[in-house]
C-alpha cells in the first residue's frame, strides 16, 4: 500500500502505468471494428458525415449509433492522419481517464492507497483493457458515466446543484455515445441523491429537475438537429426502418435488446439470459473477478453504516456507485435481446470503486472477518475462472488460491498491517491482471472482441456453434469462418484478430454466391487490383462501389480510401436505400461499382428488417455482367449487361 508521503506521485504512477497497458503495441489491432474504423474515415472527410455519423464521406447512411463517440477518433485523424493510432489512442485516453475519475471519487472520502486500489481494480479489469483499446462506443460512454458518478458525489456532500446539474449533462452526453444504455444509471443516481442530500426536500426535488433539463438539453440538441433536417438532406439512420433516431433509440437500440423482439436487426441471438450471466463462461472472465468482493461489501458497509445520519456522505458513495452496479448488472443478466460480453465494461468503474471503499471501511473499523472473507471468496472464484483457460498458464490459479487463502488467515490470525492488506489486495487483482496483459498482448478485430484467453464460450470462441478463435498473442491475426477453417489474410482475407468471427448469413467469404469479401461481423482486405479498381476515376462518381452490409463496404472503403455505399447498412436490413432510389443513382451514374452478389440467402423479411438489399442484389445481377477482381465479384453499373 501508499503512505501520505508517496500519495503525491502515486496517482501518477496509476495514470502511466494504465496509459502504457492501454496504449502499449495500440497498432496491432489494425482498424479494430472497421464498421467504426471506416465512419471514422468518413468524418475525417466530411464535416456531415462527422456531424450525423455516416458511414461513408458521400453521406449514404449512418452507424447504428449517435455519433458522440466517433468525434474524438475523427478530430484524431484530421490531426494526424488516418491510422490505427490516430483511432485507438483517443479510446486509451479515455480509459486512462476513467481511472483517474474512480480514484479521484474514492479519495474524496478515502485514504490514498484506497483511492489505488480502486483505480487498479478499474485499469486491470479485463474486458476494460479490452475496450480502452479497441473503436466501439463503450469508451466514451464508461467515462462519461464515471464522471457522473463523480459529480453526483460531489453534489451529495454538500447540495451542490451545480455539480448535479454537470452530472445530468453528463448522463446526457452518454446518451449521444451509446444511447439508453446511457441511462440505466439514472433511477439510482436520483433516487440516492433525493435521500441523502443535505437539503431541505423540495430543494432536492428542484435540484433533480434543473438536472434532469441538463440532461435533456445535452441528450436532445442532436437529436433536434437531425429531426430539423430533412431526410433528403442527410444520411439514413442506420439500425432504423422508418429514418428516425427515436426508432433506433427505442426499437434497434431499446426496448429490442430487452425483450428480444426484432426491430430490424439478427432476432434474438441470445437465449442465456439468467442471474448468473455476469459469472458464466462468457462474460465471467471479462467482468466477475471482483464482482462477489463488491456485492459483499456493498451489503456490509450498508449494514455497517444503518445508524449513520441520512446525509452520511460515506453511505451516499457506495449507494451511488452500488446503485449503478445493481441495476446494469440485473438489466445485462436478464436482457433477452443482443447481448456481448463486452458490454459489461460498463460495471467496471461501480466495482472498482466499491472495492476500493469497502475495503477500506472494513479495515479501518476492524473487520478482519470480513476482509478475510471477501479475500478468500475472490481467490476462490479467480480459481475458478482461471481454471477455465486450462492450457493458459496453469500455475497461477493455484498460486492465486493459496497465496489468496494464506493472507485471509493471516487477516485473521495476525496483527493488522497493510502488508498482509498488501499481499491479499495482490492475489485478488492476479488473475485479472495476467488476463489484462494478455488482452493487451493480442490483437482484437471484429464486431464481438473478447478479453483474456479462451475459455470456451460466447461469440469467437469454439463453443456455442462453431465460432473458433485465433491464438494467443504475438501470432499473426487472421480471419476464422464457422467451422473453424481459417481463411488466412492473403488476398481477399480480413486482419482477424480475436474475437470477431463472422455469423452465418454474409459470412464464409462473402455474399451469396460467393466472390464477397468479410461478413456479418468483420471487414475484409481487398486485393491491390481490386483496390486499384475502385481508386480509379473515383472523383467522378458521389460512391466509387456498393456492396450489401456495412463491413463489407467497410474493408473496400478504407483500403481504397473512397465512399462506398453500405446498402442495407450494418445487418443488411435496413431500406436504405430502396431498390428504386438504387436504380435512380444508378441511372444518374453516382455509382461506380456493385461488389459482390447477393445476401447469402438472408431474406430481410424473415429478420423484420427490409430485403431491399436483397432485392438490390438480384436486381444488378440480372442487369449487369459480373466480373472478377482479384477473387471478387464486380458489377460495372456503367454498363448493363
Amino acid at each position: 500500500m501508499v503512505t501520505e508521503a508517496k500519495s503525491r506521485w502515486a496517482p501518477a504512477a496509476l495514470l502511466v502505468g494504465t496509459g502504457v497497458l492501454y496504449i502499449w503495441g495500440l497498432d496491432a489491432s489494425g482498424w479494430a471494428n472497421s464498421f467504426y474504423s471506416a465512419a471514422v474515415q468518413a468524418g475525417s472527410q466530411s464535416w456531415k458525415a462527422f456531424f450525423f455519423g455516416a458511414s461513408d464521406a458521400a453521406n449514404a447512411i449512418t452507424v447504428d449509433k449517435t455519433p458522440a463517440s466517433l468525434w474524438p477518433m475523427v478530430l484524431s485523424v484530421r490531426l494526424f492522419g488516418l491510422n490505427s493510432w490516430a483511432i485507438l489512442v483517443p479510446q486509451a485516453l479515455m480509459g486512462v481517464g476513467a481511472v483517474a475519475m474512480v480514484y479521484a471519487s474514492v479519495r474524496r472520502l478515502f485514504s490514498p492507497w484506497a483511492a489505488l486500489l480502486a483505480g487498479a481494480a478499474m485499469a486491470v479489469t479485463p474486458v476494460a483493457v479490452l475496450m480502452f483499446r479497441f473503436n466501439n462506443p463503450d469508451a466514451l460512454l464508461v467515462l462519461l458515466l464515471s464522471v457522473a458518478a463523480y459529480c453526483v458525489i460531489r453534489a451529495q456532500e454538500r447540495g451542490s446543484t451545480r455539480w448535479l446539474v454537470l452530472a445530468g449533462s453528463a448522463i446526457g452526453f452518454a446518451f449521444l455515445a451509446k444511447m439508453l444504455q446511457a441511462f440505466l444509471v439514472l433511477p439510482g443516481f436520483a433516487l440516492v441523491y433525493l435521500v441523502t442530500a443535505p437539503v431541505a426536500f423540495w430543494r432536492r426535488v428542484g435540484q433533480l429537475a434543473l438536472a434532469g433539463a441538463a440532461m435533456l438539453v445535452s441528450a436532445g440538441w442532436w437529436l433536434l438537429a437531425v429531426a430539423l433536417v430533412p431526410a433528403a438532406d442527410r444520411p439514413y439512420i442506420g439500425g432504423s426502418q422508418t429514418n428516425s433516431v427515436l426508432e433506433l433509440a427505442l426499437g434497434y437500440n431499446g426496448i429490442g435488446r430487452l425483450n428480444g423482439d426484432d426491430y430490424g436487426g439478427l432476432g434474438n441471438l441470445n437465449q442465456e439470459a439468467g442471474w448468473l450471466r455476469m459469472f458464466d463462461t462468457e462474460a465471467g472472465g471479462q467482468i466477475s473477478w471482483l464482482l462477489p468482493a463488491a456485492l459483499a461489501l456493498l451489503v456490509a458497509v450498508t449494514w455497517l453504516t444503518r445508524r449513520a445520519p441520512r446525509a452520511d456522505p460515506v453511505r451516499a458513495a457506495f449507494w451511488v456507485w452500488g446503485s449503478w452496479l445493481v441495476v446494469t448488472g440485473v438489466v445485462f443478466s436478464l436482457m433477452q435481446g443482443i447481448f456481448h460480453a463486452y458490454y459489461t465494461v460498463a460495471l467496471a468503474p461501480a466495482i472498482a470503486a466499491l472495492v476500493g471503499m469497502g475495503v477500506a471501511v472494513l479495515w479501518e473499523r476492524g473487520a478482519r472477518r470480513g476482509l478475510a472473507l471477501v479475500t478468500a471468496v475472490t481467490a476462490v472464484w479467480a480459481y475458478v475462472l482461471l481454471s477455465r483457460s486450462a492450457d493458459w498458464n496453469a500455475w497461477l490459479g493455484t498460486a492465486v488460491l493459496v497465496v489468496g487463502l494464506g493472507a485471509a488467515l493471516a487477516l485473521l490470525f495476525t496483527r493488522r498491517t497493510l502488508a498482509v492488506l498488501a499481499v491479499a489486495a495482490v492475489a485478488c487483482l492476479a488473475g485479472p491482471a495476467a488476463y489484462a496483459v494478455d488482452t493487451a498482448a493480442s490483437p482484437h478485430t471484429g464486431a464481438i472482441p473478447t478479453a483474456g484467453p479462451a475459455t470456451g464460450g460466447g461469440f469467437g470462441r469454439a463453443s456455442g456453434g462453431g465460432f473458433q478463435r485465433p491464438g494467443g498473442g504475438g501470432q499473426p491475426p487472421r480471419q476464422w469462418q464457422p467451422g473453424g477453417q481459417p481463411q488466412g489474410s492473403g488476398t481477399d482475407g480480413s486482419a482477424q484478430g480475436r474475437g470477431g468471427a463472422s455469423r452465418g448469413g454474409m459470412g464464409g467469404g462473402g455474399m451469396g454466391g460467393g466472390g464477397g469479401m468479410g461478413g456479418l461481423l468483420n471487414a475484409g482486405t481487398p486485393s491491390a487490383e481490386l483496390t486499384a479498381l475502385l481508386k480509379s476515376d473515383a472523383s467522378a462518381y458521389t460512391w466509387a462501389a456498393a456492396t450489401v452490409g456495412s463491413n463489407n463496404a467497410a474493408g473496400y472503403q478504407l483500403a481504397a480510401g473512397v465512399p462506398v455505399m453500405a446498402v442495407g447498412g450494418f445487418n443488411g436490413t435496413d431500406p436504405a436505400p430502396t431498390l428504386e432510389q438504387f436504380k435512380q443513382y444508378v441511372a444518374e451514374k453516382k455509382i461506380h461499382y456493385f461488389l459482390g452478389t447477393g445476401m447469402g440467402g438472408r431474406s430481410g423479411r424473415s429478420t423484420g428488417g427490409s430485403d431491399d438489399a436483397a432485392q438490390i442484389a438480384a436486381w444488378v445481377q440480372e442487369t449487369f455482367t459480373p466480373s472478377t477482381v482479384g477473387g471478387t465479384t464486380v458489377f460495372d453499373l456503367t454498363q448493363a449487361g
